[in-house]
Order: structure tokens, then sequence, then C-alpha cells
């Protein structure tokens, strides 16, 4: 799977309300032991992604996630943007991700970060 799909489907489990439906999304996305990192969390494995996103989606409930750009790869490292609208369809956050592919083609690794860069 290239870069482009193991974000749209990683980003699919984040607004999948089924958690079956969501663990079978990461399955084919996530590494089984893949780290997850962003300023509040730092999530080891798919089963800790798992409870995270479903933390996220009972605190923000109705909440979606969309990538704001295409996803640039190289050398198995990737980044992409994206924004947080919150159940009024308004933006709550915004924020970007850089991520490596592991061995397996599924994402190893993603550090998050949001808001804008601060001013220089």
């Amino acid at each position: 799977m290239d870069a482009g799909r193991l974000v749209a489907t990683y980003g699919d489990a984040w607004n999948e309300a089924d958690e079956s439906a969501r663990r079978k999304l990461l399955e084919e996305a996530w590494a089984d032991d893949g780290v997850y990192r962003d300023p509040t969390a730092l999530v080891e494995g798919r089963d800790a992604l798992l409870a995270h996103i479903a933390g996220m989606r009972e605190a923000m409930a109705g909440a979606s996630i969309e990538s704001t750009s295409g996803v640039e790869e190289h050398h198995g490292w990737f980044r992409f943007a994206w924004a947080m609208k919150d159940a009024t369809g308004a933006v709550a956050m915004e924020g970007f991700d850089v991520g490596r592919i592991g061995p397996d083609g599924r994402i190893a690794d993603i550090v998050g970060f949001f808001g804008p860069f601060p001013a220089a």
C-alpha cells in the first residue's frame, strides 16, 4: 500500500464509529507495535491506539478528522496536514503529522503537531 493509501486508511480509522471496523482499518494500515505521539499522548501498539481513538471520539462526539493536504513521502517517511472538525463542521484544531512506514509496509510511527508553526 502506498503512503497516500496508508494515510487515508489510517484517517478512516479515526472517523470510524464502529470499534470492530476501526480495528480492521488499523490492521491494514498500522503496524502491530506502531507508536503514535502528539503533544498530549504517547501511545504504543495497535490496541492502545484503538483505545486512544475511542477516547477522542467520546470526548469530541461528532468530530471528524480530514486531510487538508496531499501526502508527501520519501525514504519511508511521510507527512500530511489535517483538520479536526467539531460536530457542527467548524474547524476545532489543525495540525500536521510526520510518519514512518515500517518494514511490513504499514505505519510504524506517527508524530503529530497541533496548530500552526510558532513565530520565528
